[in-house]
């Protein structure tokens, strides 16, 4: 029999009642076994974990329902009688010494195989409760919740190679000190990435539900899971890009979870006006115009500026020396007012049209504005409900959009002249 101070305490017990280290028997063997257990069994599923039930359900039933669901108590129940089999049946088969020395060892073996089991489900139980609450949100608890399996599971083998050759379980501790390099050779990726989920935790730059964007590794989606060394992200195509943890620190990658919280998606998109319908507006054309809401108040105030500016010129009156407006100055004011009073347009945001650097294929004009509603279908509508109107309403400013010359434009001019057709 082990030399352990529980079972030789027991033993002492027993010796004081009568029994001693000799044998009593397979009846008496059965019948201190199945005694003991029953005790074991009943004390720990009708008593404590009755009672801590009972106290977890009236305090924090959340944490009641997950340990529960991932019978922890259970295991517990499982455990203690295991316990009591362990202190009783090498004592019962104290006549028989090889048989008591391999029962120990299996029996030891089981018991902390059990007690990682059970400590696996307390851990999987406080996972799911964090993530019930949105912890995991910001935190790396799945991966911080991996890396302790990991080490209960070392631990774990190493005490059962403890027992099986009876030695102490600092040896095996030792010994992986000397082998420290094919530890961190073993571990690099796990060791990465725990590092990794500390850092995206701890500076904010990644979460669950979260989308970003990787080009190096083409995933575009929302982040559905933080594990120890991967992320998993769901595409928006529903295909899942799996990458190593440690990408999102050593690579670059975008976030576009700021523009979910701020509630404002950003339209950003140019029309390209064909430079030879731009020119002078006439004053009838101006008047016109004024017949526009949203326009009279920019009309009124500009030709007011512009008529006390050349009424100052001492000089001849000659186009290239009064001012006068553009229908391409009126039609940005036109579009500035039309986004301002745009009810899909947020209001608190940076909005404004701005001319770009004209290129070969007209002068752009840009429009620069946020939804008020970040939602993808939504920001796409009323995208494309803006440029409708604006490729719309072109023409009342006398405008034209820049399209290149396409077949169809060719066969239309070859038909209109057909003396050229040859």
């Amino acid at each position: 029999m082990l030399d352990l101070p529980i079972r030789n305490c027991v033993t002492d017990k027993l010796n004081v009642f009568g029994f001693h280290d000799e044998p009593y028997g397979v009846e008496f063997a059965i019948v201190v076994i199945v005694i003991g257990v029953s005790i074991g069994y009943f004390i720990t599923r009708y008593i404590i974990v009755k009672i801590v039930n009972n106290i977890l359900h009236k305090t924090n039933e959340s944490l009641f329902l997950y340990l529960s669901s991932h019978k922890v108590g259970q295991k517990l129940t499982v455990l203690m009688p295991v316990i009591v089999l362990d202190l009783l049946f090498p004592f019962a088969l104290g006549y028989n010494t090889q048989l008591a020395y391999i029962t120990d060892k299996l029996l030891s073996i089981l018991i902390v195989t059990i007690f990682t089991s059970m400590l696996f489900s307390l851990l999987d139980a406080l996972n799911d409760m964090a993530a019930s609450k949105d912890a995991t949100r910001r935190m790396p608890i799945k991966s911080l919740v991996q890396l302790i399996k990991l080490f209960a599971f070392i631990i774990c083998i190493i005490l059962c190679l403890a027992i099986f050759i009876e030695e102490s379980p600092v040896i095996f501790l030792s010994s992986l000190g000397v082998a420290t390099g094919f530890v961190m050779l073993a571990f690099k990726d796990t060791i990465l990435g725990f590092v990794a989920g500390m850092q995206l935790s701890l500076n904010r730059m990644v979460g669950l539900n979260e989308w970003i964007e990787m080009d190096e590794y083409k995933a575009n989606g929302t982040v559905e899971e933080i594990s120890l060394t991967t992320v998993k992200i769901r595409n928006f195509d529903n295909t899942v890009s799996m990458l190593p943890a440690y990408a999102l620190v050593q690579n670059a990658f975008v976030n576009w979870q700021g523009m979910s919280d701020s509630g404002g998606r950003r339209i950003k998109r140019a029309v390209n006006i064909d430079v030879n319908s731009i020119r002078f507006m006439t004053d009838d054309e101006i008047e016109s115009l004024k017949s526009i809401r949203i326009l009279r108040e920019y009309l009124f105030e500009k030709s007011s500026e512009i008529n006390m500016f050349n009424e100052d010129l001492d000089d001849i009156p000659h186009v290239c020396n009064v001012r006068q407006m553009t229908n391409v100055g009126i039609f940005r004011a036109y579009l500035t007012a039309y986004l301002r009073t745009h009810r899909n347009i947020h209001s608190h945001m940076l909005s404004m049209v701005r001319q770009l650097e004209p290129t070969q294929e007209g002068l752009p004009l840009q429009i620069y504005a946020f939804t008020n509603n970040p939602s993808w279908a939504f920001y796409e509508s009323v995208q494309a409900d803006i440029f409708d109107h604006i490729y719309a309403i072109m023409p009342w400013f006398n405008l034209r959009p820049y399209q290149a010359l396409s077949g169809h434009d060719a066969l239309t001019l070859a038909s209109s002249n057909p003396q050229h057709l040859s």
